[in-house]
């Protein structure tokens, strides 16, 4: 599901990596999906460079994350920067715990080394 039906201003985009992303941001509740949307749209507006908390966060090397908060609860999508001022998510999880689950980020560093992302 790319996210280029409107025009970035930076020049940025944002995409999904493939259909089990895409599955994981439709099984979102509707309000965190439209948090998502609007961090999104900053991003290719601003570009990443200038968006920061509470919106995005560093994890570590490449990886970073969109922070999403709603009434039905709190869920990260884990993102990489790719050639071509593109942003691909990687992974997308409703957040139980305080701190980010190891097995998250496992995730998504195993996603990017697939796709030949890292």
């Amino acid at each position: 599901m790319a996210r280029d039906n409107k025009p970035a201003i930076s020049g940025w985009t944002v995409e999904t990596l493939d259909s089990r992303v895409d599955r994981e941001l439709a099984d979102l509740a509707s309000d965190l999906r439209a948090r998502f949307a609007r961090i999104a749209e900053l991003l290719m507006a601003q570009g990443p460079e200038r968006v920061r908390e509470p919106y995005v966060k560093p994890m570590g090397g490449k990886l970073w994350e969109m922070r999403m908060k709603g009434r039905d609860g709190i869920a990260r999508a884990i993102y990489i920067a790719a050639i071509g001022r593109r942003l691909v998510l990687l992974h997308v999880f409703v957040k139980k715990t305080e701190k980010t689950p190891r097995a998250a980020l496992d995730t998504a560093t195993r996603r990017a080394k697939e796709a030949g992302l890292l």
